[in-house]
């Protein structure tokens, strides 16, 4: 737009100020709230982040660099759908030695990480309106995907082997769909017992229903060799296998797969090529460079010691603080119970002034009626030095609760 003037000559018109409007605050008690609240840090005891010093930050940064330098260099063509075929041949060599799944090249798919394999999956599966077993308590992040692609849910109790099948089968046989996560329960680390796996199996071929298996920290048992994937005795193609690497490697990464089944794994490739594309090659490249060359194997041994390691010095710890008070090592976290009427929400709220970050409890259960007070500790992100202050800083938090008037 030009402006003309008889004394000033003709130049180009002001552009009129527009106010900024305010980015809005999330509602407290939202979804996004939550999610933001639980992911915030880097902080003590905070679950799902990986330890950083365990991590060879050099040499993948290397690897990526290289990847980076390939991607700028080549044609600038759209990748496969599908992800890059070197890391989804090095995912299917893993997972056959790892896990026991025997799968080719084609059916993985790559995403990126956990939560968007999960809505991948959803949008191939196409079942909204239909009913969903999950875990009781389960990962906040499924339970909320799963409604957002329109399922009704039935939460499922979980006890020492895993989610109850039988109570799934006596109160939701016809359910479409089953949500679990069989190698260390999210969160309270129990594996899914032999028994429990067959008979899921049994129920998803006679029904003609899906299980959606979370192999949620598989990679990273510490305690014995980790037992097979659910996939791995699937015999009716109604198993879809997703993974991450977020615990393994980092969550910036943004880096999943999913093993679709032979029948669907074309359906998955439709999806992905026209709704949920793969991250760039690049991270993907310096990936498969990283897995080809031994690293990933040395580097998952190195952190299962470390953490390990830290496992016991944190129980020692708490356990030189608590004089009551019951504790329990599901998987790579320490479960902390608080005493009744304590709230584990407010005093995950009140560690984060102290730079620590536990998980709640009550936040993984669908119903609140069943809720139990508990802090979720972090192994991985648990403080190599000064350990024991940090410990003796979250009882006296928890203290101060438990000594609130009206308590």
């Amino acid at each position: 737009m030009i402006e003309a003037s008889r004394a000033a000559g003709t130049r180009v018109a002001r552009r009129p100020r527009t106010a900024r409007k305010a980015e809005p605050l999330a509602d407290p008690g939202s979804f996004i709230s939550l999610y933001q609240e639980m992911t915030q840090g880097p902080a003590l005891f905070q679950m799902g982040v990986p330890a950083t010093e365990t991590f060879p930050a050099t040499l993948f940064a290397r690897l990526r660099a290289h990847a980076i330098r390939a991607e700028a260099s080549a044609a600038p063509l759209y990748p496969d759908p599908r992800g890059e075929i070197e890391l989804r041949r090095e995912i299917a060599g893993y997972l056959a030695v790892a896990r026991g799944i025997h799968c080719s090249p084609s059916q993985v798919i790559i995403t990126g990480g956990y939560s968007a394999g999960l809505g991948l999956t959803l949008s191939v599966l196409r079942l909204a309106g239909e009913t969903a077993w999950i875990e009781e308590p389960g990962f906040p992040w499924s339970r909320k995907g799963l409604k957002l692609a329109g399922l009704s849910l039935a939460p499922i109790a979980v006890d020492g082997e895993g989610i109850d099948v039988g109570q799934g089968i006596c109160h939701h046989p016809g359910a479409k769909l089953a949500l679990v996560t069989p190698g260390q329960q999210a969160p309270l680390g129990a594996t899914l017992s032999l028994e429990r796996r067959l008979r899921l199996l049994e129920w998803a071929s006679e029904r003609e229903s899906w299980i959606i298996e979370d192999d949620y920290l598989s990679d990273l048992q510490l305690s014995g060799r980790a037992a097979p994937a659910l996939a791995a005795l699937d015999r009716g193609g109604r198993v879809l296998h997703i993974g991450s690497f977020s615990k393994t490697l980092s969550p910036t990464l943004r880096l999943g797969f999913v093993v679709a089944p032979p029948e669907l794994a074309g359906r998955f490739a439709d999806v992905a090529a026209c709704l949920a594309p793969p991250p760039g090659p690049a991270v993907q490249l310096a990936t498969a460079g990283f897995m080809r060359e031994g690293h990933y194997l040395r580097h998952l041994r190195r952190t299962k010691r470390a953490y390990a390691a830290k496992r016991e010095a944190l129980l020692e710890n708490l356990r030189a603080c608590a004089s009551t008070g019951a504790m329990a090592t599901p998987g790579l976290a320490v479960l902390l119970e608080l005493p009744k009427g304590v709230s584990d929400v407010a005093v995950a709220r009140e560690a984060l002034a102290f730079g620590m970050s536990p998980s709640p409890l009550s936040a993984w259960y669908a119903s609140a009626d069943e809720a139990r007070s508990g802090l979720l500790l972090g192994v991985a992100t648990a403080p190599t030095r000064n350990m024991a202050r940090a410990c003796v800083r979250l009882f006296d938090i928890i203290r101060r609760f438990v000594d609130l008037p009206g308590r």
